[in-house]
């Protein structure tokens, strides 16, 4: 029934749209309750349902935050394993190297020493004897003088005299020879203290070591038990490592994009440039599969050298499997590099072509002269093809970081993303609540007039109802009021 008939129950459309809107506010009204509660049901069902979808939420952003958080814990002890085994290597290293040169520094050391011995035996100084006319003066003392003493004396001090000079002229050689062998004993202790200087220094390095060793396995040990602290490091390294990492890739890929650019024009020469597979050219896939197989090469390279650790396969080859796979990957590469110089060297002479032929089209041919620097460019051109594969090895350092902290970042925005999330869905369920007291004024506002003349009369009711509640309680309380005065009026 269409609204044009609607109005035409009666001859005046006004009147029949009152009618009508009347008869709709008399059924709003008698449907008011039973809408009422299919309104609270609808807000309460939904309420219900976002809570539940938080409390899900929730859950599932504390599971993550564990499994980030295992995950963050593995990657730090399998990179703090890394860093202490290569530490032990590099102790390892040093003892053996100071162990083996010990014999002999030992062997030198002793033989200073000996010598040492000797030369100090050598150079102690001996007390001179006493000399044997200090009794003889002593006797002739007691002697008269009238029996010759006094020339017996003069003898004895011209023998003093000269036996003071040949006394003093040996305690000089003696001395001279103490000297001498003094001296000599100054290279030995010069040796010593050089010897001990390169134990020191072995022995300082290997403390400091030591110390880089028991910090490593301090932080090792945090990470096994799991402690807050070293997830929130882990964290921020894991960022730090992403953006460094993302920028270094990215400055990898502006390099690959020069690399394709030096290719791709002789590479249409040599596949043809009208040739496409699908929506690009040939010639272009050709050329990014150049650079794939150099950036393949160099990430099979690093593996051989165990700088990196993308392909488990490869670090758990043996040594001489290693060794020739490393030895053929370089091979590889360097061919492709070799190719890439020889391509660029192909660019410029197409180039210098196409100039050539544009300037006979254009009729200065013969005016055309040749550039005398043309080969700085050529050189440069071929130079940065044969080079920009080998730099291109590279990248997968930054690239390992990035997988692995890409990991850790992925989680984080996931965690963060499932709180917000859960939030949000907790702010609707309790809303929903008031959602459904508005949709119920809402319901109730063109229904003023009925609930205004239902509210007068609601009242009307209530205020004859306490009057009558009020004439019942005085007629209860007036037999009590007049059981006084009759037993007055007996008494009296």
């Amino acid at each position: 029934m269409s609204m044009t008939s609607l109005l035409a129950i009666t001859p005046w459309p006004a009147v029949s749209a009152v009618i009508l809107l009347a008869l709709l506010v008399v059924a709003l009204y008698f449907a008011r309750r039973t809408a009422h509660q299919a309104i609270r049901a609808v807000t309460d069902a939904l309420g219900r349902g976002l809570r539940l979808a938080s409390h899900a939420v929730a859950r599932g952003e504390e599971k993550l935050a564990a499994r980030n958080r295992e995950v963050l814990l593995s990657a730090g002890r399998e990179a703090k394993e890394r860093i202490v085994e290569r530490e032990f290597v590099r102790v390892g290293d040093t003892v053996r190297k100071d162990l083996a040169n010990y014999p002999t520094l030992h062997r030198a050391l002793t033989e200073s020493i000996v010598r040492i011995e000797e030369d100090q035996e050598k150079a102690v100084e001996v007390p001179p004897e006493a000399p044997g006319w200090v009794q003889a003066v002593k006797v002739i003392a007691n002697l008269d003088s009238k029996s010759g003493g006094t020339e017996i004396l003069e003898d004895i001090h011209k023998s003093m005299v000269r036996a003071h000079s040949e006394a003093m002229d040996d305690y000089r050689k003696a001395s001279a020879e103490r000297h001498a062998l003094l001296r000599k004993m100054m290279p030995d202790w010069r040796r010593i203290q050089e010897t001990l200087g390169r134990v020191n220094k072995n022995v300082e390095s290997v403390l400091e070591r030591a110390l880089a060793i028991d910090r490593h396995m301090q932080e090792y040990d945090d990470m096994v038990r799991g402690e807050d602290r070293a997830v929130s490091i882990l964290s921020s390294s894991s960022l730090v490592y992403f953006f460094v990492s993302a920028l270094v890739l990215a400055v990898a890929a502006a390099g690959a994009a020069i690399n394709f650019t030096l290719i791709a024009r002789p590479m249409a020469e040599m596949v043809g440039g009208t040739s496409f597979i699908g929506a690009f050219r040939t010639a272009d896939i050709a050329a990014l599969v150049i650079i794939m197989v150099e950036i393949s090469m160099g990430l099979f390279l690093m593996e051989s050298l165990r700088i990196t650790r993308l392909f488990p396969v490869i670090s758990a080859l043996s040594d001489k499997m290693r060794r020739r796979m490393m030895a053929v990957t370089f091979i590889i590469l360097l061919l492709m590099a070799s190719i890439e110089a020889g391509l660029a060297y192909m660019r410029e002479v197409l180039l210098q072509d196409e100039l050539a032929t544009s300037a006979l089209l254009r009729g200065d041919g013969a005016t055309a002269g040749v550039n005398e620097h043309l080969w700085i460019t050529t050189a440069a051109q071929m130079g940065m093809g044969f080079i920009l594969p080998f730099a291109l090895v590279f990248v997968a350092i930054p690239l390992e970081t990035f997988v692995h902290s890409l990991r850790t970042v992925l989680g984080l925005i996931a965690i963060g993303f499932m709180r917000a999330l859960s939030l949000i869905l907790r702010v609707l369920g309790n809303g929903m609540r008031h959602v459904g007291t508005l949709a119920e004024r809402i319901y109730d506002l063109p229904l003023f007039v009925p609930l205004w003349i239902e509210s007068r009369v609601a009242a009307n009711q209530a205020s004859h109802d306490q009057e009558m509640a009020s004439m019942k309680e005085l007629a209860n309380m007036r037999p009590v009021m007049e059981e006084p005065q009759a037993w007055q009026e007996a008494k009296s």
